[in-house]
């Protein structure tokens, strides 16, 4: 059985919640996820996963207790397991993310703005 080819732009344009991330595929127990991000998130950490930002357009911080990384559109950083953490965007950024299935994006933190991905 073949899958379907995903465009990535084309899923972003499917909708325009922040902070609410899109399942776009599955790789063995791994989901791609696209979201839109702006503003500041809440800090949290991943004790069971590392997690791989990947700036698609826009411009990304992510806050770290020993200083902040900046990303840009084509730009790859990976948040260790158990490192706490807040992404930030002064305006609007598209992310790809690919994490275990079952992950959810407020990790440790949990509260209000926890939410399960969705297929997109």
């Amino acid at each position: 059985m073949t899958t379907p080819k995903v465009n990535i732009a084309e899923k972003l344009a499917g909708f325009t919640e922040h902070w609410a991330p899109r399942r776009i595929a599955r790789i063995n127990d791994y989901e791609v996820k696209v979201a839109k991000l702006q503003g500041e998130f809440v800090w949290h950490a991943h004790e069971d996963t590392d997690e791989l930002f990947l700036v698609v357009s826009g411009r990304l911080t992510i806050r770290l207790r020993d200083g902040d990384v900046v990303l840009g559109p084509g730009e790859i950083y990976v948040v260790p397991r158990g490192v706490e953490h807040c992404p930030a965007a002064d305006g609007e950024v598209s992310i790809l993310l690919f994490e275990p299935t079952g992950t959810t994006n407020t990790g440790t933190a949990a509260g209000t703005r926890t939410r399960e991905a969705v297929d997109a």
